[in-house]
């Protein structure tokens, strides 16, 4: 007769139960996974699946009751690791959909809004197409796979432990959020830039001729002009955001490196 004994069944539980809690974490607030289209359900299969795929390569957790206190504070310690790594990785995301803020607002389209499920709010149009051209480019480059190696790395990075992890990470997030602006203006600067001397030409076309009705003809001029030059960037868009996703990528390891001292 085989005997389990407690101290026994808290080691397997600790070997399975802290890793997926970090999991689905990372899963909850990554983008494309934390897609309020894809069902929780589906997201819980995910986690598991990738907890038992990791479970064997992991290093050895320590022999803490899952169910005690201190079992407690390390499931909250993971959770908040995984939610620093989905938000790292989320900054990307954030700077490409200011950037599509901006184009819109540029172009005349911030009032063609319309809510989005994924998201929770309303969104403009451009935006939400940016959004979409980058889940697209992000799964064409294996990035969903980079991010599951990454988390991989995380557990020898920041094991599973009773030690609580350094606050430079929470300092590394907060420092690299700031960056979500400026990589969204430059995503941004080519189509404002020539909208920019669109305006300024409309401006001196206003004061030649002041019959003129500047509302009727700038409008449908900045929009046109706005899809033609969105339409010509496209080619460049992939390698721009191709860009942005190693940055988060980076960004993900850096609060990592950080929080491990």
């Amino acid at each position: 007769m085989i005997n389990i004994s407690s101290a026994q069944l808290d080691a397997w539980l600790g070997l399975f139960v802290f890793p997926l809690t970090r999991i689905l974490a990372l899963l909850s607030t990554a983008p494309i996974f934390n897609n309020a289209a894809l069902p929780t359900n589906i997201r819980l299969v995910m986690g598991l699946s990738i907890a038992f795929a990791l479970a064997t390569a992991l290093p050895a957790p320590p022999p803490i009751p899952a169910g005690s206190w201190l079992g407690l504070a390390v499931i909250g310690e993971q959770l908040l690791i995984g939610l620093m790594m989905g938000f790292a990785l989320r900054i990307a995301f954030v700077a490409l959909d200011i950037a599509g803020e901006l184009i819109g607002l540029q172009m005349g389209l911030s009032f063609a809004t319309f809510f989005d499920p994924g998201r929770g709010g309303e969104t403009s149009v451009v935006a939400e197409f940016l959004g979409l051209l980058a889940a697209l480019i992000f799964l064409a480059m294996n990035g969903h796979l980079l991010m599951l190696a990454l988390l991989a790395e995380s557990f020898t990075l920041l094991p599973v432990s009773a030690t609580p992890f350094h606050a430079a990470g929470f300092s590394a997030l907060l420092t690299a959020s700031a960056m979500m602006f400026s990589l969204g203006v430059m995503l941004a600067l080519p189509l404002i830039a020539a909208l920019l001397v669109t305006n300024i030409s409309l401006g001196v076309l206003s004061r030649v001729a002041p019959a003129l009705n500047l509302f009727a003809v700038g409008f449908p001029v900045t929009l046109g002009l706005g899809f033609i030059v969105l339409l010509l960037s496209l080619p460049y868009i992939g390698a721009a955001m191709d860009g942005v996703f190693s940055r988060g990528f980076t960004i993900m390891e850096m609060v990592l490196r950080a929080a491990a001292g």
